[in-house]
């Protein structure tokens, strides 16, 4: 079974708002990638590449996931070592789960990950806030 990442997803309101963003950044020109930089390297960074995803927490819930291509060792500006991480710029909607914030990133083995929404396309369509709602509400 493959390990997943789990991060709060600050500064978006939506998934739909991630995907703009997203789709803003990739329109920089050939050779684009979709990256998140961390502070820390995965110990076990090689049971995620291409099997596991980043989860991200979209106000108080996980409602997206996005499969990890690579993680790259790199030194920012200000000569700090980090971790980029470079996901498909794919984005899977999941049943919301309830989770509360945390700092950083936390591993998700595939027991606690939420479920892809996958046949329930009808719930996929409808926009993340009203999804967030619902399930909220226990509805879903």
């Amino acid at each position: 079974m493959p390990l997943h990442m789990i991060k709060l997803c600050v500064g978006v309101d939506s998934v739909e708002d991630l995907e703009a963003h997203v789709r803003t950044r990739l329109s920089a020109g050939p050779g684009a990638e979709q990256t998140h930089v961390t502070r820390v390297m995965p110990k076990r960074a090689d049971e995620m590449v291409g099997a596991g995803s980043l989860f991200w927490v979209i106000k108080g819930q996980v409602q997206v996931r996005q499969p990890i291509l690579r993680f790259d060792a790199i030194r920012t500006e200000d000569g700090i070592e980090r971790c980029r991480i470079v996901l498909k710029p794919d984005f899977i909607r999941t049943w919301p789960l309830p989770k509360r914030p945390f700092q950083g990133w936390r591993y998700l083995t595939a027991e606690d990950a939420p479920a892809d929404l996958g046949d329930a396309a009808d719930l996929a369509e409808l926009p993340s806030a009203l999804r967030r709602e619902l399930a909220e509400l226990g509805l879903l």
